[in-house]
């Protein structure tokens, strides 16, 4: 339940004939703002966690190249360029798909849904968009001896150090929930500010230098085709961005020192890419393009989806 304090902004609208036909409630957080008021209501950091634990690749000195770190932070969406990083990188720490406990689903690009049927082909482990940071966990339990049967364990000591780190970045000093993220691993909740608090204390440091790299070196290998992610980075010089289920993104504007964290709470995508690029925008951070329109099957013009949050 939430608490009766708890007051979400609207953020968009939908409109047809200039009459209101949806609505997407949520909050925006920024480094000295908030927009609707969550009062420290937590909520769980689904991927976004994968920046924060990518920065064990640099405190445990694992032997990744800067493309290699990218692809243990990303969600990646399952076409050639990451199932190619993924064995490399698998063949390099010495362990084999089977090792790996993240579960099997379709990737998220289009492209590569359609090239796996042309082929006559099912998915594997390697398309699931969590893996990277899978074979980043197992290179630590490979790293120091510990059980590979049960690394998703949250009492699991891989797991404990991620949660150790992830406070740490987070500045977060009592607990909140915690529950298992698609792909069986623990994920951590906490306010929005700790989250983003966590980003600008990763991004803005020059000890994690290779990671920031990476989403600007690799940045279609963060999400790949559509993700709004690498659109951001790729359409833009100073921004870093990462997507979480449930409709959040977490963005930081390198130059500026500043970041914003979006939550919408029926976690649509499109109206969290509006509200992103709408607010960035907005920020003078960068103006990249986006589709506004409601159409028609026949590409008629019916109506707009408008970004409204003062």
């Amino acid at each position: 339940m939430y608490p009766d304090s708890y007051i979400p902004q609207r953020l968009v609208k939908h409109f047809r004939d200039e009459l209101t036909v949806q609505e997407h409630l949520g909050f925006v957080v920024l480094f000295d703002k908030e927009f609707g008021e969550t009062f420290g209501y937590p909520f769980f950091l689904r991927s976004c966690a994968k920046s924060l634990q990518g920065a064990l690749i640099i405190d445990e000195d694992l032997d990744f190249t800067v493309e290699e770190i990218a692809l243990c932070c990303a969600s990646h969406a399952g076409e050639s360029c990451h199932i190619e990083i993924a064995q490399k990188l698998l063949k390099k720490v010495g362990i084999s798909e089977s090792d790996l406990q993240c579960g099997i689903h379709e990737p998220l690009s289009k492209r590569a849904r359609e090239n796996l049927i042309k082929n006559n082909e099912k998915p594997t482990v390697l398309h699931n968009n969590c893996v990277g940071k899978h074979i980043m966990m197992l290179a630590l339990c490979k790293k120091y001896g510990w059980d590979m049967q049960n690394y998703c364990d949250l009492e699991h000591p891989v797991q404990q150090l991620i949660k150790e780190k992830i406070y740490d970045l987070c500045e977060v000093v009592e607990d909140y929930p915690i529950t298992k993220d698609g792909c069986g691993v623990p994920i951590f909740s906490m306010p929005l500010k700790s989250m983003l608090r966590g980003y600008l204390n990763l991004f803005l440091s020059p000890k994690y230098e290779r990671i920031k790299r990476a989403f600007l070196e690799y940045s279609y290998i963060i999400g790949g085709e559509d993700r709004l992610d690498t659109k951001i980075m790729l359409k833009s010089k100073n921004l870093i961005a990462k997507v979480g289920a449930d409709g959040l993104i977490i963005i930081v504007n390198l130059d500026a020192a500043d970041g914003l964290v979006i939550k919408l709470l029926d976690g649509d995508a499109k109206a969290r890419e509006i509200s992103a690029l709408s607010l960035i925008k907005k920020l003078s951070w960068a103006n990249i393009p986006f589709e506004q329109e409601i159409k028609t099957l026949n590409g008629e013009v019916v109506g707009l989806m408008k970004f409204v949050m003062v």
